[in-house]
Protein backbone atom coordinates (compact mmCIF):
# COMPACT_ATOMS: atom_id res chain seq x y z
CA UNK A 1 0.00 0.00 0.00
CA UNK A 2 2.99 2.33 -0.15
CA UNK A 3 3.90 3.61 -3.59
CA UNK A 4 7.14 5.20 -4.73
CA UNK A 5 7.56 7.78 -7.44
CA UNK A 6 7.95 6.36 -10.94
CA UNK A 7 11.69 6.10 -11.54
CA UNK A 8 11.38 6.39 -15.34
CA UNK A 9 9.51 9.69 -15.21
CA UNK A 10 11.79 10.96 -12.45
CA UNK A 11 14.79 10.19 -14.67
CA UNK A 12 13.26 12.12 -17.58
CA UNK A 13 12.68 15.09 -15.28
CA UNK A 14 16.29 14.97 -14.08
CA UNK A 15 17.47 14.84 -17.70
CA UNK A 16 15.31 17.85 -18.58
CA UNK A 17 16.66 19.72 -15.56
CA UNK A 18 20.32 19.02 -16.40
CA UNK A 19 19.79 20.02 -20.04
CA UNK A 20 18.61 23.43 -18.84
CA UNK A 21 21.93 23.96 -17.03
CA UNK A 22 24.60 22.38 -19.23
CA UNK A 23 25.43 21.21 -22.75
CA UNK A 24 27.87 18.62 -21.37
CA UNK A 25 26.84 15.40 -23.13
CA UNK A 26 28.47 13.13 -20.54
CA UNK A 27 26.86 14.89 -17.62
CA UNK A 28 23.56 14.35 -19.43
CA UNK A 29 24.43 10.66 -19.68
CA UNK A 30 25.08 10.68 -15.93
CA UNK A 31 21.62 12.16 -15.40
CA UNK A 32 20.09 9.45 -17.58
CA UNK A 33 21.88 6.65 -15.71
CA UNK A 34 22.05 8.01 -12.16
CA UNK A 35 19.25 5.78 -10.82
CA UNK A 36 19.74 2.87 -13.23
CA UNK A 37 20.23 0.38 -10.38
CA UNK A 38 17.16 1.36 -8.37
CA UNK A 39 14.98 -1.45 -9.77
CA UNK A 40 17.48 -4.14 -8.75
CA UNK A 41 18.12 -2.67 -5.28
CA UNK A 42 14.50 -1.90 -4.45
CA UNK A 43 13.42 -3.39 -1.12
CA UNK A 44 10.50 -2.78 1.23
CA UNK A 45 11.43 -2.37 4.88
CA UNK A 46 8.65 -2.46 7.44
CA UNK A 47 8.44 0.84 9.26
CA UNK A 48 10.63 2.55 6.67
CA UNK A 49 9.07 1.90 3.28
CA UNK A 50 10.88 1.47 -0.01
CA UNK A 51 14.67 1.55 0.11
CA UNK A 52 17.37 1.47 -2.58
CA UNK A 53 20.49 0.80 -0.54
CA UNK A 54 23.66 0.74 -2.61
CA UNK A 55 22.01 1.80 -5.86
CA UNK A 56 24.73 4.40 -6.46
CA UNK A 57 27.59 1.89 -6.26
CA UNK A 58 25.79 -0.82 -8.23
CA UNK A 59 24.65 1.73 -10.82
CA UNK A 60 28.22 2.95 -11.26
CA UNK A 61 29.35 -0.62 -11.91
CA UNK A 62 26.61 -1.05 -14.55
CA UNK A 63 27.81 1.92 -16.62
CA UNK A 64 30.67 0.13 -18.41
CA UNK A 65 28.44 -2.66 -19.72
CA UNK A 66 25.80 -0.16 -20.85
CA UNK A 67 28.40 1.95 -22.65
CA UNK A 68 29.83 -1.16 -24.28
CA UNK A 69 26.41 -2.31 -25.49
CA UNK A 70 25.72 1.13 -26.96
CA UNK A 71 29.19 1.42 -28.57
CA UNK A 72 29.98 4.47 -26.48
CA UNK A 73 33.60 5.34 -25.57
CA UNK A 74 35.12 3.28 -22.76
CA UNK A 75 37.61 5.99 -21.84
CA UNK A 76 37.73 8.91 -19.43
CA UNK A 77 34.21 9.95 -20.53
CA UNK A 78 32.84 6.66 -19.25
CA UNK A 79 34.86 6.96 -16.05
CA UNK A 80 33.37 10.44 -15.52
CA UNK A 81 29.85 9.01 -15.84
CA UNK A 82 30.77 6.18 -13.45
CA UNK A 83 32.01 8.72 -10.92
CA UNK A 84 28.91 10.90 -11.20
CA UNK A 85 26.57 7.93 -10.76
CA UNK A 86 28.59 6.69 -7.76
CA UNK A 87 28.61 10.08 -6.02
CA UNK A 88 25.26 11.60 -7.01
CA UNK A 89 23.56 10.86 -3.69
CA UNK A 90 26.36 12.04 -1.38
CA UNK A 91 25.69 15.82 -1.38
CA UNK A 92 21.96 15.20 -0.89
CA UNK A 93 22.64 12.99 2.13
CA UNK A 94 24.91 15.68 3.58
CA UNK A 95 22.19 18.28 3.01
CA UNK A 96 19.62 16.13 4.79
CA UNK A 97 21.67 14.64 7.62
CA UNK A 98 24.01 17.46 8.53
CA UNK A 99 27.63 18.10 7.66
CA UNK A 100 30.98 17.46 9.29
CA UNK A 101 34.31 18.73 8.01
CA UNK A 102 35.53 15.17 7.49
CA UNK A 103 32.48 14.32 5.33
CA UNK A 104 33.07 17.46 3.26
CA UNK A 105 36.77 16.61 2.84
CA UNK A 106 35.91 13.11 1.62
CA UNK A 107 33.43 14.49 -0.91
CA UNK A 108 35.99 16.98 -2.22
CA UNK A 109 38.71 14.35 -2.55
CA UNK A 110 36.42 11.73 -4.14
CA UNK A 111 34.90 14.16 -6.67
CA UNK A 112 38.18 15.94 -7.45
CA UNK A 113 37.97 18.34 -10.39
CA UNK A 114 34.41 17.15 -11.14
CA UNK A 115 32.89 18.59 -7.95
CA UNK A 116 31.06 21.39 -9.80
CA UNK A 117 29.56 18.92 -12.29
CA UNK A 118 28.43 16.77 -9.37
CA UNK A 119 26.53 19.66 -7.83
CA UNK A 120 24.82 20.36 -11.16
CA UNK A 121 23.66 16.75 -11.23
CA UNK A 122 22.49 16.91 -7.61
CA UNK A 123 20.52 20.08 -8.31
CA UNK A 124 18.87 18.42 -11.33
CA UNK A 125 18.04 15.37 -9.20
CA UNK A 126 15.72 17.40 -6.96
CA UNK A 127 12.25 16.71 -8.36
CA UNK A 128 8.90 17.12 -6.64
CA UNK A 129 5.43 18.42 -7.35
CA UNK A 130 5.78 20.57 -4.24
CA UNK A 131 7.68 23.75 -5.09
CA UNK A 132 8.39 24.56 -1.44
CA UNK A 133 10.05 21.16 -0.99
CA UNK A 134 12.21 21.70 -4.09
CA UNK A 135 13.30 25.14 -2.91
CA UNK A 136 14.11 23.81 0.55
CA UNK A 137 16.31 21.05 -0.85
CA UNK A 138 18.03 23.44 -3.24
CA UNK A 139 18.78 25.85 -0.42
CA UNK A 140 20.32 23.07 1.66
CA UNK A 141 22.34 21.92 -1.35
CA UNK A 142 23.67 25.46 -1.84
CA UNK A 143 24.71 25.50 1.81
CA UNK A 144 26.66 22.26 1.32
CA UNK A 145 28.25 23.69 -1.82
CA UNK A 146 29.38 26.76 0.10
CA UNK A 147 30.89 24.55 2.80
CA UNK A 148 32.74 22.64 0.07
CA UNK A 149 34.15 25.92 -1.25
CA UNK A 150 35.16 27.03 2.25
CA UNK A 151 36.89 23.74 3.13
CA UNK A 152 38.57 23.55 -0.29
CA UNK A 153 40.05 27.02 0.15
CA UNK A 154 41.05 26.42 3.76
CA UNK A 155 42.50 22.91 3.44
CA UNK A 156 43.81 22.98 -0.17
CA UNK A 157 42.00 19.76 -1.09
CA UNK A 158 40.99 20.20 -4.74
CA UNK A 159 42.67 17.36 -6.71
CA UNK A 160 44.30 16.38 -3.43
CA UNK A 161 46.82 13.63 -2.89
CA UNK A 162 48.30 12.81 0.53
CA UNK A 163 51.63 14.65 1.07
CA UNK A 164 53.37 11.32 1.71
CA UNK A 165 53.23 8.83 -1.16
CA UNK A 166 53.79 5.08 -1.34
CA UNK A 167 57.19 5.75 -2.90
CA UNK A 168 58.08 7.98 0.06
CA UNK A 169 57.13 5.21 2.49
CA UNK A 170 59.24 2.62 0.65
CA UNK A 171 62.25 4.96 0.59
CA UNK A 172 61.96 5.95 4.25
CA UNK A 173 61.73 2.37 5.50
CA UNK A 174 63.83 0.67 2.84
CA UNK A 175 61.08 -1.73 1.80
CA UNK A 176 59.42 -2.72 -1.46
CA UNK A 177 55.74 -2.83 -2.39
CA UNK A 178 53.93 -4.60 0.43
CA UNK A 179 50.80 -4.81 2.56
CA UNK A 180 52.41 -2.44 5.07
CA UNK A 181 52.82 0.28 2.42
CA UNK A 182 49.13 0.03 1.56
CA UNK A 183 48.13 0.14 5.21
CA UNK A 184 50.24 3.23 5.88
CA UNK A 185 48.96 5.03 2.76
CA UNK A 186 45.38 4.41 3.87
CA UNK A 187 46.19 5.40 7.44
CA UNK A 188 47.64 8.81 6.56
CA UNK A 189 44.85 9.53 4.07
CA UNK A 190 42.17 8.79 6.68
CA UNK A 191 43.99 10.74 9.40
CA UNK A 192 44.17 13.89 7.25
CA UNK A 193 40.57 13.62 6.05
CA UNK A 194 39.40 13.15 9.65
CA UNK A 195 41.34 16.26 10.67
CA UNK A 196 43.66 14.34 13.03
CA UNK A 197 46.78 15.37 11.10
CA UNK A 198 47.57 18.66 9.36
CA UNK A 199 47.60 18.52 5.56
CA UNK A 200 51.33 19.16 5.13
CA UNK A 201 54.37 16.98 4.50
CA UNK A 202 56.10 17.51 7.84
CA UNK A 203 53.07 16.50 9.91
CA UNK A 204 52.25 13.62 7.57
CA UNK A 205 55.81 12.25 7.71
CA UNK A 206 55.82 12.32 11.49
CA UNK A 207 52.48 10.52 11.62
CA UNK A 208 53.58 7.87 9.11
CA UNK A 209 56.80 7.19 11.03
CA UNK A 210 54.90 6.77 14.31
CA UNK A 211 52.33 4.50 12.65
CA UNK A 212 55.03 2.45 10.89
CA UNK A 213 56.98 1.84 14.08
CA UNK A 214 53.83 0.24 15.55
CA UNK A 215 54.01 -2.20 12.62
CA UNK A 216 57.62 -3.00 13.46
CA UNK A 217 59.16 -0.83 10.72
CA UNK A 218 62.22 1.33 11.40
CA UNK A 219 62.94 4.44 9.29
CA UNK A 220 66.15 4.38 7.26
CA UNK A 221 65.98 8.07 6.37
CA UNK A 222 63.56 11.02 6.68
Amino acid sequence: GKAHKDNFYHTLMVLDNICADTNDLWLRWAALLHDIAKPVTKRFEKGTGWTFHGHEDKGSRMVKKIFGNLKLPLNEKMKFVEKMVALHHRPKVLAEDGVTDSAIRRLIVDAGEDIDALFLLCKADITSRHKAKVENYRQKLEEVKQLVNDVTERDALRNWQPPVSGEDIMTIFGIGPSKEVGLLKTDIREAILEGKVANNREAALQYVIESAMKLGLTPKEV
